[in-house]
């Protein structure tokens, strides 16, 4: 009997010893669903966004509004941004020269694909070759957005076109929210796009004071640079001499291109003979 008794004792203390595990188990998961929840990380993410990634989307403190500009595109039609009024609009500077600009092409061309209802980009070529060059460009990369050539009203409009690719975001009131100097992030314009149209989205929105400051991100190519007089050379060592600038390494210790070493540090004595240099050799080749 006393036996029998221990026995029974055992398997009592083996079925609490199991309940107590299987209650901690239980809530074990229970407060890691409940972490999950919480945290969103089983909600799903709206169109277009990733919710693992939350962008961060900022834009102006103080929107103004842009007046609408009328130009003849690359097959002689005319493009006025009066008309898109009520769509976002991204004005996007761009060169057939510039390496950052090809490369977003492909992304700009899919998102006025994707959002046609809702978006209108308008290139803008500062290419000084003739637009039958840009055109032909366009064509050959099937550009589905119109393209005009540069002029002192448009870039009065949008100033501070220092480098290429810049590109200004406009919301469907024709009010500027946003410039970006460089290559555009694909995922981020999908994301202002879909903000600035009232569809659903899952960044984090901030609002910034507009700065003046260059900003050059994503390989941004300058085309205005302290010091360095381009003018005087023909187009294409013009071209020529902005590709080596922006490409070649300063020798003052900064790590930064010789371009960008002028924009950064107009003062600097060893940037500056070396993009002189850079455009006297340029100039002097057959």
């Amino acid at each position: 009997m006393p036996g029998s008794r221990k026995a029974l004792l055992f398997v009592v203390a083996l079925g609490a010893i199991a309940v107590v595990w299987a209650a901690s188990r239980y809530s074990s998961a229970v407060t890691a669903r409940g972490h999950e929840t919480r945290s969103g990380a089983t909600a799903a993410p709206a169109e277009g966004a990733n919710a693992a990634d939350t962008l961060a989307l900022r834009f102006y403190r103080d929107p103004t509004a842009v007046a609408p500009f009328s130009a003849k595109d690359l097959d002689g039609r005319d493009v006025s941004t009066a008309a898109f009024h009520g769509k976002v609009v991204i004005v996007n500077f761009w060169a057939t020269w510039c390496g950052p600009c090809r490369a977003e092409i492909p992304d700009l061309i899919a998102l006025q694909e994707k959002y046609r209802d809702q978006l209108q980009i308008v290139g803008v070529s500062e290419d000084e070759a003739p637009p039958e060059t840009v055109k032909r460009f366009a064509v050959e990369h099937r550009m589905n957005y119109p393209i005009v050539m540069t002029s002192d009203p448009i870039r009065k409009l949008f100033p501070g076109v220092s480098a290429l690719p810049t590109s200004f975001v406009l919301d469907r009131e024709s009010r500027l929210v946003q410039k970006h100097v460089g290559m555009l992030r694909a995922a981020t314009t999908e994301q202002e796009t879909r903000y600035l149209a009232g569809l659903p989205t899952n960044a984090a929105i901030e609002e910034v004071d507009r700065t003046e400051g260059l900003k050059l991100e994503n390989g941004a190519q300058l085309v205005d640079i302290p010091g360095v007089e381009l003018k005087k050379l023909p187009v294409a060592k013009r071209v020529e001499a902005l590709q080596k600038l922006n490409a070649e390494s300063c020798t003052c210790g900064c790590d930064l291109t010789v371009a960008k070493c002028r924009v950064d540090d107009p003062s600097c004595g060893i940037s500056l003979p070396l993009a002189r240099t850079i455009v006297d050799r340029i100039s002097a080749e057959r």
